[in-house]
């Protein structure tokens, strides 16, 4: 199984203007999150790149993404039908093949020399299925992501066979379904945002298209294909940074920042800054 192909979404009410935010990447250059993450898929090896939108997007898109916009493929989402039927609008471009899949509002830092997506792909494409990448992630955390629950692969630490997708998991099912042998109590595999995948998701996310005229989660499609075929979970030596939270960008910027060539600068500003405060609280106490 060869992954030449990669779709990004980005066509959510809240999430549409998130990707043409901008940053300073780890090589100390302005750029957007759009280019940013397209520099990740790249790095994958990804020959062509789709990314879904809302109607009209397009334009502002090939703005930001800078020399990479003659890369890109816009598919529209004509109407807000959920995050699974973002990804099933991109049906005509991967044309039955595997596919990289990444969201449009996260950014990624690897602990290693290689991409997040780049050793997604590899494990996919050695393991011939598809794999998503998780995370281990505390038991307060479970609300804000989709949820695996399997064993770890013999011989293989990083690796899991995943038989149970929960989208946001309260405690009480994370704890009767989703227990991983092996991980430390209060803790589960959680979503990544990023996902290598097979046609046959495209085929699960048509069934469940068909059958509901409301919104419509991948999370849904991924809970089937255990039963279907060979599905595995990557546990990824990175982080992932959800710029559409609550000081989400500034979390990433300085998550991307100390991960890259302005490291001391930056830790040297943070220290001056909080040292100005520091001596401001003082003056304000009379405190010498």
């Amino acid at each position: 199984m060869r992954i030449t192909k990669a779709v990004i979404t980005a066509a959510g009410r809240r999430q549409r203007t998130l990707p043409l935010q901008t940053l300073i990447d780890q090589d100390g250059l302005e750029k957007s999150v759009l280019r940013v993450i397209v520099e990740e898929v790249l790095r994958a090896n990804v020959e062509e790149i789709c990314v879904v939108v809302a109607p009209g997007d397009e334009t502002a898109y090939e703005q930001v993404a800078g020399d990479h916009a003659r890369r890109l493929r816009f598919v529209h989402q004509a109407e807000p039908r959920g995050y699974g039927h973002a990804v099933f609008c991109a049906r005509g471009f991967t044309g039955g093949e595997p596919f990289l899949h990444l969201v449009g509002d996260h950014l990624y830092v690897s602990a290693t020399g290689k991409g997040c997506a780049q050793r997604l792909v590899e494990v996919a494409q050695e393991e011939e299925c598809a794999v998503s990448a998780v995370q281990r992630t505390r038991e307060s955390q479970l609300a804000h992501y989709g949820v695996i629950g399997g064993h770890r692969m013999h011989g293989r630490q990083d690796l899991y066979r995943i038989e149970t997708v929960i989208e946001k998991p309260t405690p009480t099912e994370a704890e009767e379904r989703l227990i991983v042998p092996g991980l430390r109590a209060g803790h589960y595999l959680s979503f990544f945002g990023m996902h290598a995948l097979t046609p046959t998701v495209m085929e699960l996310l048509a069934a469940e298209v068909a059958a509901q005229d409301g919104p419509v989660a991948l999370s849904g499609a991924l809970a089937r294909l255990p039963a279907r075929e060979q599905y595995l979970a990557l546990e990824t030596p990175g982080w992932r940074y959800d710029v559409g939270v609550k000081y989400g960008l500034l979390t990433a910027q300085l998550a991307v920042a100390l991960n890259g060539t302005d490291r001391e600068e930056v830790l040297a500003r943070l220290v001056e800054l909080l040292a100005l405060r520091e001596m401001g609280n003082a003056e304000a106490q009379g405190r010498p």
